[in-house]
């Protein structure tokens, strides 16, 4: 019971790190937003991570308005190869 409740209660750096990033586009469920706080308080590298993920979404943001006129970007294929690299990511870890 106990191993269940901390399993519930705590992430992974990794689990943590996917959060914040899902929480810059999509709204968090009430128990992922309380997971990813209880996290951040005890994890000084996933706090790093997000300042430094805000800062990197920043400069992106900036680059494409700058060049907007001549990039062009198809977002559906760079969703597809993000995926397609997390996914061989995820199966490296196994």
């Amino acid at each position: 019971m106990n191993e269940r409740l901390f399993h519930i209660l705590f992430l992974s750096c990794l689990k943590a790190t996917q959060l914040i990033e899902k929480g810059r586009y999509f709204k968090l469920s009430w128990l992922e937003r309380f997971r990813l706080k209880v996290h951040k308080r005890a994890c000084k590298a996933c706090n790093e991570y997000e300042k430094q993920s805000d800062i990197l979404d920043k400069g992106i943001s900036y680059i494409t308005k700058q060049h907007n006129s001549t990039a062009t970007v198809n977002v559906e294929e760079l969703k597809s190869k993000i995926k397609m690299a997390l996914d061989q990511n995820d199966i490296k870890k196994e």
